[in-house]
Formats: C-alpha cells, structure tokens, sequence
C-alpha cells in the first residue's frame, strides 16, 4: 500500500512537470503600461529549459528558461497606443497601454495620498476618470540581506474617483499634466516611504564611500536583533501607555461620558498649548467644548475637522467617540454619522496624549463643525484638566525600515528590469540632520539607479524642499536651506537632472503642505524640458554670477530664466568679509539683480531665501520662483 501511494506521488509530480507554469512578475501584469520607444524587457519564472512563447501586437518571441528557472527576451520598440493583449504561454495579460512611465520615489511628501488633500482637490478626487493615467503602488517592505528580485504584491489600477484616494498626490498631478500636454498613457511605479533617508534607497557598493552607514546597513541583516529591538520597543512601549491609562484620572472615571461635570476645569483658548499654563509635561490632557446647534441636528450627517493636533487624540462627542489619530502628522478630520448630535447642547471632549515635546492645537489650522455646508468655527475657548502627568516621555523607536539599503533591497532592485522614461524625487526631510553630504549621496544614487537601468540619459527630476517652521527674524543658519542649496548644486552638476522648486509651496505648520498640484505641474515642466527636448522655460531665475560694485551686489542669472520680474525684492541677506549676514535691500534692473546694505561696505556675499520658511519675491514671468541659493561656499 506504501509503496502504491508513493507511486502515485511521482506520477502525479511528474503530471505537473509536463504542465508547469510560468510565473510572471507582479509588474508584468494586466493594465501595465510599457515604456513607449524602448527595446523592452519582458522576463519571469519557469522550470528549467522550459520554452517561452510571448505573442504581442502581431509577432511571436521565443525564449528558454535558464537552469535556475529564469528567462528574459526583448521586445522591439513600440509607439504609444493600446489597448493590446499579450499572451506568454498560457497566461494571456489584458488592457495593456503604452505610453511614459515613471518611477516616482521619495519619502512622505511623495507618499501623501489624494485623499489627504481632499480638502483643495474634492472635485479632482469625485471627477477622476481616467484609463490613461495608471499607478502601480509598490509595497512597503524592506531587506538588508539581499536586493530581491520581485515584489510582495502590487498591481497596475487605472484612475476613478476609488483608486485616486490612494495614489500620489504629487505623482498624480504629475501624470495628468504630461498626459494632457503629450496625449499619451502615463504609467507611475510609485516606491516611497515616509521618514525615509536617501541612504535607504541605495545599494550597498553606492555607499561604499560612507562606512558608518555600510556598518548600520551590515547590523540589521540579524533577524535576531530586529525582531528583539522590536519586541522590547513594543513591550516598553505598551508599558508607557498602560501606566498612562492608569494614572490617567480622566480615563478611568470616563470623562468622556461625563458630560456636565466640568466646573472644576480650567480654560484654554484653542488653538494653543496648555503647557503655556501649566508648565512642560508629557502625558494626558483633556479637553472640552460646549456647541449649541439647531433643530434637526439628530437627523444629520456632520464632518469634524480639528485640525492637527501634537500628539495622538481620541475625539468623542456626547459621549461617542467618533474618531482618533496616533501621532502627530495626520489631519483631524472626523466624519459624524447620524443620531450622535443632538439639537440643543453637545459636548466634543479630546483626550490628547503627548509623549514628547510641546502638547497642542497647531496654530493657523481649521477648526470646525460642518453640517449642511455650514461651518460652526470650534477655535476659541476651551475648557480643560489634566489627565496624567508621565515621569518620563514615551519611549522611541528604532525605526527599522529606514536603514541603509533596506527599501533598495526591497523597493528598488525588483523594479530595474521594467523600462522606464525616468524618475520623480521628493525627499530630504530626513537628511536636513547632516545636510552637507546630500548632494554627493543624491548624485551617487542617481548614478547608480541609471546604471541599474543601463541609461545614464534617464531623466532624474528634483523637487527642492517646501518652506517650513516659524519664521526667524535674522538671517541665521539652517539645515533645511543647506539641503535645499545641496539639491540644487545637484541640478546643476548632474546632467539630465531638473529642480522643481517648492520654496512658494509650504505651510510653516505642516511638513506635509496640500498644494501637490502646483509642485506636480512644476515636475510635468522639467519633464517636458529635459524627458521631452521642448524648447520651455522650465525653471524661475537660476542664479549664476555675481559682481562687486562699491557697497553693491549684481546678481546675474542663466539666460532664458532671466525674464525678472521687476519691482523692490525681499528675501535677500548680504554678507561682509568674514561677518555674519545681515538682511539686505534688493530690486532687479533688468535682467539682473542688485544687492546692498547701507551699513556693508565691502560686501562679498550673497544669500536668498536662506532659512528654514523664507518669504523672498524673486520670480522670472513664466510665474516660477528662484531657488533659494548663496553665492558663497559653505
């Protein structure tokens, strides 16, 4: 009996070596838009020596798989078009375009969704119908053993009001300009990953030259050491909060049901901080607002929009908790079904915990009830008590996923065989720490990326930080301008680079600004520019030389960017031999740009827009900005 099951056993496998198949990778699937004008590669899995037959636009390709299973062929260059089929083997794949296809790469100002921007793009979301604009999002993964060779998932989605909601919004916009300008499928393979340093995205002889990050890189190829680190963050982490919630006298007496019992709380204007009043702590704080609203409001749907908020929040109103968020980036935005207002007096109660750092409203955010399209603003006074004060701020985290050479591993190298027209960046938040090394580590992983390719010419397209944070009053430092200058000298010195400039864009409250369309539209142009030969003025004022006249500075700017407009300038700071900068007086004439300060006699220097949330006005009348820029080293 033994020996007939294992005789059923081998003819059953020997069955299914004559019907093997071939696997394909996740991007070789249906919808996928190929790259339009290049030998394309079409490769997958199969047994050895298995034969491979790809039938597409009215040939046939033949290959063989290797001993090792694999197998690759080229396909010829096609002109934009489809829909087509293409059959490999039995696998027969639908719906395929092509068109452009771009990689769109960066960490959370790439990865932020349209649906977080519903706020500026509603009708764009709700009006989204689109067969030639395609994503492929890329999963989230990371690996410090190997670069790997296909993707945990993925697939291509065309665009409707559904599959918006979760792609690039920067990409997004990006791919609809090109769209309408060249009228052909844009396909974007978007690998991103908030937090992430522009060393996570490179491969281990890229970052030959930075050792200390090659050791980090080395380090967590121990599953025992991430799993550990891992498991103790997480108990450490659970510990904080459970001692919180149990000091918490809010938590434990449920103020959040406790509608009326608030004489005893003090008062806050929101937005704000209470740590303005009762000194720095982290822990818990609650707070809570009395509304009074109409007849009928049991029977509507509302929309609750609290802004941002440092840190993580749990939102009740009369007592139902209608929403929360656990750290401190995501907006507050809270849809409220039916039944939970009620006319007459509603209480909204936020518990917020704060682990470290100053707790508070952000200042210059919308604060607001929405029913029937009419706001009921919620800034104002506040009532609040203190929940817990903790000894110690929340533990931190090692974050894992964003090492060196992980999300290359995992993100990246399955990418390098599918052809692409070029790439979109938007990082650098993370590196703005040690700012001085960016341009070589940018320019060492943009050659290393179209080396992976086999293209040194494929386009690599730049967006330059947003302003950010407080203004300051005198021209100081900052590491966010010096990574600003380091990408700019990288669209300089590298060829096929462009700058899409951001520095008009941001909002000084929020790392993550909304406005992705103006910053998508600014790629689109650099794409056409630099991807496409068009003969456009792509960039504002690109600063190239300077004069010494007297007490003065001129200013000169690469032709074809030096349309200025013309008026007195702000945004420029003025530096004497061996002093510190001082602000400066400005105006262009002509096409150039005239610098001083009445107290500097022997200027040698110039910066513009040099701060972490610069306000300066110089513009060329295409409408773009100048980058920020120094005429000096630094």
């Amino acid at each position: 009996m033994k020996n007939r099951i294992l005789y059923l056993l081998f003819f059953l496998a020997a069955i299914c070596g004559f019907d093997a198949k071939v696997k394909l990778p996740a991007l070789v699937s249906d919808g996928m838009i190929l790259q339009r004008n290049q030998d394309l590669k079409i490769w997958g899995y199969a047994d050895a020596g298995e034969k491979i037959t790809i039938k597409f636009i009215n040939k046939t390709y033949n290959a063989t798989a290797d001993q090792n299973g694999n197998w690759a062929l080229m396909l010829p260059k096609f002109n934009a078009g489809g829909p087509y089929t293409m059959t490999i083997n039995e696998i027969t794949l639908k719906d395929i375009l092509i068109g452009d296809v771009w990689v769109a790469s960066g960490q959370s100002n790439m990865e932020l969704p349209m649906r977080r921007l519903t706020p500026l793009y509603g009708d764009e979301i709700k009006n989204a119908n689109n067969q030639n604009i395609r994503f492929f999002t890329v999963p989230q993964k990371y690996n410090f053993k190997a670069p790997q060779d296909d993707l945990d998932g993925g697939k291509w989605e065309s665009t409707n009001p559904q599959t918006i909601l979760n792609f690039s919004g920067v990409a997004y916009f990006f791919a609809k300009e090109l769209n309408e300008k060249n009228n052909v499928p844009i396909g974007i393979i978007h690998t991103s990953l908030g937090g992430s340093p522009a060393q996570a995205w490179m491969d281990e002889k890229s970052l030959r030259k930075y050792p200390e990050y090659l050791a980090e890189a080395e380090k967590w190829k121990n599953d025992d050491l991430i799993q550990s680190t891992e498991s103790q963050e997480r108990s450490l982490s659970k510990a904080w909060y459970a001692e919180l919630d149990q000091s918490d006298i809010g938590f434990n007496q449920h103020w959040e049901k406790d509608n009326g019992n608030d004489s005893g709380w003090k008062t806050i204007m929101l937005p704000g901080s209470w740590e303005d009043q009762e000194g720095p702590f982290d822990g818990s704080v609650w707070l809570r607002k009395e509304i009074i609203l109409p007849k009928g409001a049991d029977q509507k749907t509302a929309f609750l929009n609290l802004g941002r908020i440092k840190d993580a929040d749990v939102t009740y109103i009369n007592g139902i908790k209608v929403g929360n968020v656990t750290y401190e980036y995501p907006p507050r935005w809270y849809d409220i079904p039916k039944g939970v207002l009620k006319e007459g007096k509603n209480i909204i109660t936020v518990r917020v915990i704060n682990g470290s750092g100053k707790g508070q409203f952000i200042a210059d955010k919308p604060y607001y009830l929405e029913i029937d399209g009419q706001k009921k603003d919620l800034k104002g006074e506040w009532k609040y008590k203190i929940g817990a004060k903790m000894e110690k701020m929340a533990p931190g985290q090692t974050f894992i996923r964003w090492k060196p050479v992980g999300l290359y591993n995992a993100m990246l190298n399955p990418l390098i065989n599918y052809k692409v027209k070029g790439f979109i960046w938007y990082q650098g938040e993370s590196n703005t720490g040690v700012p001085k090394e960016y341009a070589d580590l940018l320019s060492t992983m943009i050659s290393d990326w179209r080396s992976k390719w086999n293209k040194n010419d494929l386009p690599f397209l730049i967006v330059q930080l947003a302003n950010f944070m407080e203004k300051k009053d005198e021209p100081l430092d900052s590491g966010w301008a010096e990574l600003r200058e380091q990408q700019r000298q990288v669209s300089l010195n590298v060829p096929y680079t462009g700058l899409a400039v951001a520095i008009d864009l941001g909002e000084w409250n929020d790392i993550h600004p909304l406005n992705k369309k103006t910053v998508g539209d600014r790629l689109a142009l650099q794409a056409l520019k630099i991807g496409e030969g068009k003969k456009i003025i792509a960039d504002g004022p690109v600063y190239q030389s300077m004069k010494t006249e007297g007490n003065t500075i001129i200013l000169s700017f690469k032709p074809g960017t030096d349309d200025l407009v013309q008026g007195s300038l702000k945004g420029f700071a003025i530096q004497q031999k061996d002093g510190s900068y001082q602000w400066a007086k400005a105006k262009t004439k002509g096409n150039k740009v005239i610098v001083w300060n009445d107290q500097i006699a022997n200027p040698v220097n110039v910066r513009y827009d040099w701060a972490d949330n610069p306000d300066g006005n110089l513009k060329n009348k295409s409408g773009l900005p100048a980058s920020p820029f120094t005429t000096g080293k630094n």
